[in-house]
């Protein structure tokens, strides 16, 4: 048995070398620089409009129509998602493997990601649906529209059952896994009672529905994220001195590596592109086709508001919280590069307890906590409105109790084949959605320039 576990394991790591490092590197940069061209570069003349749209709607979080939510409740659900350990040993994969450098090329896909995640929300928002009051939406919406007939039928099916298997199912496995081996490592609590606690309490928030999510998801994440920004903000004032230092390495290493990590490593440009780009789109979701689902069911006066504050969402998790990461990793100075080095969680508690001492440990198990547990809701949400296309509403409360097993499965097992089955079928859930969007491209444009006259009207 152990046997043909390591054989699937290497199977699958190398699937997900060649889709995530060179396939998806490819097709989501240049979705993101197609609708960046088509859109006028809508993520800098919009960005203004973005602020607005998000701290404006701050104070009407409460107020949504029938079947809906504010477009801030919807903004923080996809953050919830967005926001996971990938920003807290995404960053440190990328540093160790690509150098320092991967930063500036994470930003760089980020920065195209934004133009990406605006069509994305657009088209959620044109094609969502409302059946008994309630509102559901998502990529299989307008896949279905892209492709009239048997095609789209069996396209959009395709994505579902990959968003529930990679999200809903496997993907919480190993959120609820990092969380109990951090628990573990700081409180020496062991990973079962941190399991099954986390898994009652997801049950109770699943069973609550939409808003019950939202009303978790609208608290929790400005909270995690105002937790996690002052630490890290803390730990980079104890580290002043080195953060010019951090800065030249992220810029010179983009282009010079060698520079920065020395030539025996073996590190190149293509490296800290790589890795750089591919852990930049795996943790801000851009492309991937899994916000979709919570900006579809925003209530607002015009599909492209939502694709505007959308946008925010990439940049929170990669220009802020990932950037954080970062410059405090970079800037303890305690990492090393290559093959054999600390990475992964690993490598940031070690960053934070080089300043915080014996905290840093208990820090980053609670910053892990919020982050994993707000995608366990975010990703169930994803997922559930999948369930409702391919088996309708009944079959919702039998998926929530499913999901609450995987919860707790997931804490206690080893989750190297999950992870990594986990990442592929993410990947693969990456290219209907992006033949959707790509399709509709037109339709973006279309929606946009519409976004712009009515702004010209209310001028």
């Amino acid at each position: 048995m152990d046997a043909v576990n390591t054989w699937m394991l290497h199977l699958v790591e190398w699937l997900n070398h060649y889709l995530w490092d060179f396939i998806l590197l490819f097709l989501l940069c240049g979705t993101g620089i197609y609708f960046t061209i088509r859109l006028r570069f809508v993520q800098v003349t919009r960005f203004r409009d973005c602020f607005k749209g998000v701290f404006g709607s701050i104070k009407k979080s409460g107020q949504k129509g029938e079947g809906g939510i504010s477009s801030f409740q919807s903004l923080m659900t996809a953050i919830a998602a967005q926001v996971g350990t990938g920003n807290l040993a995404g960053a440190a994969s990328a540093i160790v493997s690509g150098g320092p450098g991967a930063i500036f090329w994470m930003w760089l896909s980020a920065f195209f990601g934004m133009a990406t995640i605006f069509a994305e929300a657009t088209l959620s928002q044109q094609h969502r649906k409302e059946a008994d009051g309630q509102v559901t939406g998502g990529p299989v919406y307008y896949i279905r529209y892209a492709f009239q007939g048997r095609f789209g039928k069996i396209l959009a099916g395709i994505f579902a059952v990959l968003v529930v298997c990679a999200l809903g199912f496997m993907g919480n496995m190993v959120q609820s896994n990092a969380i109990g081996n951090a628990f573990n490592t700081a409180f020496n609590i062991h990973p079962l009672i941190t399991g099954l606690i986390a898994g009652a309490i997801a049950l109770f928030i699943f069973r609550g529905g939409l808003h019950r999510i939202v009303a978790v998801t609208e608290k929790l994440v400005p909270f995690m994220a105002i937790l996690y920004i002052g630490g890290s903000l803390v730990v980079l004032g104890m580290n002043f001195s080195h953060l010019g230092e951090a800065f030249r390495q992220i810029f010179v290493g983009a282009f010079n590596p060698q520079a920065v990590v020395g030539g025996v490593v073996g590190i190149s440009v293509r490296e800290s592109i790589r890795y750089g780009v591919a852990r930049g789109l795996f943790s801000n979701e851009a492309g991937m086709g899994s916000t979709p689902h919570a900006h579809a069911v925003a209530k607002v006066k015009h599909p492209c508001d939502q694709g505007i504050v959308a946008m925010m969402g990439v940049f929170i998790d990669t220009f802020i919280i990932l950037t954080l990461t970062a410059l405090v990793l970079i800037s303890s100075g305690i990492g090393g590069y290559g093959e054999g080095a600390v990475t992964g969680i690993e490598f940031t508690q070690a960053a934070f307890s080089h300043s915080l001492g014996g905290f840093g440990n208990i820090f980053v198990a609670v910053c892990l906590l919020f982050f994993a547990f707000s995608t366990i809701i975010g990703w169930y949400f994803f997922g559930e409105a999948n369930i409702k296309y391919l088996f309708g509403q009944k079959a919702v409360k039998f998926y929530a109790v499913i999901v609450a097993v995987f919860i707790v499965l997931g804490s206690v097992m080893k989750v190297d084949l999950v992870w990594e089955l986990s990442d592929c079928f993410n990947g693969l859930m990456v290219i209907p959605n992006l033949i959707g969007l790509l399709a509709l491209s037109p339709a973006v444009v279309k929606a946009y320039q519409s976004y712009l006259e009515n702004k010209q009207r209310e001028k």
